[in-house]
Order: structure tokens, then sequence, then C-alpha cells
């Protein structure tokens, strides 16, 4: 299985640069069982869903991870947090004409940062304050790197969930940037629970794969908490007959690393869960998530969890149909394909 078999044709225009005025405004793709496809818009997904349905959301919030400034011994450098290793040092990707050495110095406005050591891809870097109070002073928006455009004031509110609470992402979990608290109440309204895990998207969420992730079958790792009351609140749900709807696919993954061993289990640590075409799924039923890059691992996982053939078709339906793609773009909804030997 190669990133080639996940490839499609996307016209560079269809990626969206800017969100649009309204966060419910989007399109909506529903991907039915049989293959078929409706172009909706997203607060349709209310009559999608059913009273007794429990939507999952990633409550992570982006943290102002990206930096730009200088080496002391010349030239810039533009650096983007992966994850925080600790209060004082992070795993982060740098860019400039020359890796910095291990004990040299980068300056961020007032701010020395020293380089600790490089573990490829990326650098351990060691800062002179918390690294949060440092990233407050001089930190810019991680918009991603198909948005060609520099971060703006706009970007600090519409680049974050209306629920997100927990600092650590240095990406959005863009799946639940297209809902509002209108539509969030209207669900509730109609009997669609919701809970929340914590997935803090790194960096490594948009680099491309490498082939030693396709021989071990692990993808780079992410801090995730699934706590005891949502796992709670997913059994009871299950029991009585709901669908566990994951909103994006880091949800899919938080679940599914805290299925891991077994029966679903309250977990706090990393994972580095790989899901592709083949996967067995235990907790989500159904999958709220935007359209991703081709050859992505995100868009595996789409496929695993939809069937590729259905998913990639559907995506060619988006393509001729002009949807947006991509972080600031449109949404899909469908449910998992069943496993060989499993009731429909």
């Amino acid at each position: 299985m190669k990133p080639a078999d996940f490839h499609y044709e996307l016209p560079p225009e269809l990626v969206a640069q800017h969100p649009l005025p309204a966060r419910a405004g989007s399109r909506l793709l529903h991907l039915c069982r049989d293959g078929a496809v409706e172009d909706l818009a997203f607060p349709d997904l209310a009559r999608l869903l059913r009273p007794g349905d429990l939507l999952v959301v990633n409550d992570t919030r982006v943290i102002p991870a990206r930096m730009l400034g200088h080496k002391r011994s010349g030239g810039r450098v533009e650096m983007l947090v992966e994850r925080l290793l600790d209060e004082h040092r992070a795993l982060v990707q740098l860019r400039s004409s020359h890796a910095p050495r291990a004990g040299s110095w980068l300056d961020f406005g007032a701010d020395s940062v020293r380089v600790l050591e490089r573990r490829e891809p990326f650098f351990v870097l060691e800062f002179p304050a918390p690294v949060m109070t440092v990233l407050g002073r001089s930190g810019h928006v991680p918009l991603p790197p198909y948005i060609r455009r520099t971060d703006g004031a706009a970007d600090q509110e519409r680049y974050q969930t209306v629920y997100a609470r927990e600092p650590g992402a240095v990406a959005a979990p863009t799946a639940g940037l297209h809902f509002d608290e209108p539509l969030l109440a209207r669900l509730a309204a109609a009997g669609v629970g919701l809970v929340r895990v914590t997935l803090h998207v790194g960096a490594g969420t948009f680099a491309p794969l490498r082939a030693g992730q396709l021989a071990a079958g692990r993808l780079h790792a992410e801090r995730v908490e699934v706590g005891a009351a949502t796992v709670a609140t997913i059994g009871a749900a299950r029991a009585a007959g709901g669908r566990i709807v994951a909103v994006g696919t880091t949800v899919v993954r938080a679940l599914e690393a805290a299925a891991a061993a077994g029966p679903l289990a309250p977990l706090a640590g990393e994972t580095d869960l790989f899901i592709r075409p083949g996967f067995r799924f235990r907790v989500a039923d159904a999958l709220v998530t935007n359209f991703h890059l081709p050859g992505s691992s995100l868009l595996m996982l789409a496929c695993a969890f939809g069937g590729r053939a259905p998913v990639l078709a559907a995506y060619r339906h988006a393509v001729c149909q002009r949807y947006r793609f991509f972080s600031y773009g449109d949404a899909m909804f469908f449910e998992r394909q069943p496993a060989p030997g499993e009731a429909p």
C-alpha cells in the first residue's frame, strides 16, 4: 500500500485560503452507505444524526506555534513547534539555509533559544522562559503550508473550534471548525449528545509520509487524553443504540488508540497509531471530516473508515462540484463500512 494509491487530481484554486464569513456556512458532502452522494449544507448534519447519537469532539486549542527569527551565526530561521516536551523544552521543525548545530543559539525577538539536539527530522530547543510564555510574546498562528498567506487577526479566532480549551495543538482539528454555538444547541435539542477527547495535533500531520513509517505502520506521536467520563458516556450511548460520531480524524485516532488493547478505556499519553485500510475499528461508527491532501495519512484513515473506492469517488465528485478543500474548506459525513463478517 503506497501513498500513490490515495491520489486524486486537485486544481490548486480549490484549496481554501480563507474561512467563510460564517462557520456553518460551508458545504457538506454526504457519502451514503451505498456509495451515492448528496450535496448538502453543513447545518443539514442535523438531519443526518439521530436522537441518541453521540458527537465526540477534540477540544485541543491551537497555540501560536510559529516563530520567525535569526541564527546568531547569521541567516533567518523559521520555527514550528511539533509538540511540547516539558515547560522549557519543545520538539520543533526548523527551516533555515543551514541546519543549526547543537549548542547554537536562535534569537526570536527578545528571547534567545538554545538548540539542544537534533532528532531527525526535528530539533529539541530549550527556552529561557516557559515555552507558552515565549510563544505568547512572539508566536504566530501556525497556518498550514498550503495556505499561501501570512496569518492575520481573524485567524486567531477562526483557526480554533468554538469548544477549544486545552492548549497544545499546532494545527486545528479542522472538522470542528464548522460548528457554531447555534448548531451545537440545535443538535443538543434534538437529542444528540456531545463528549470531548483531547488530541494535540502535531505539525507532522502535514509532513509527507516516509518509507519508514509505511514499513513500520506507525506515525508521528501525538499527545492524547480520553477521560473516564467520556469512556462511560460512549458505553452508555452504544448500549442505548446510538452511534458514536467522530468529529474529525483526530478523534478517530484518539478513540481507537484508547481501544487498542480491547474495550475502550481511559488513556493519557502518546499515540503513534497509523490507521489505514485493513484496520479494524472498535469505537467510531460515523465520521465528520474535512477533505485531506492526496496521499496523506489522513486520507488513508478516511479510506479505511469509509472504503477506498467510495471515498475516492466522493473526492472526485467534490472536485467536479467545486467544493473547497483542506483546513478552511468544506466537509464530509459518512458511516463506517462494516468489516468482513460484520453485520451492516
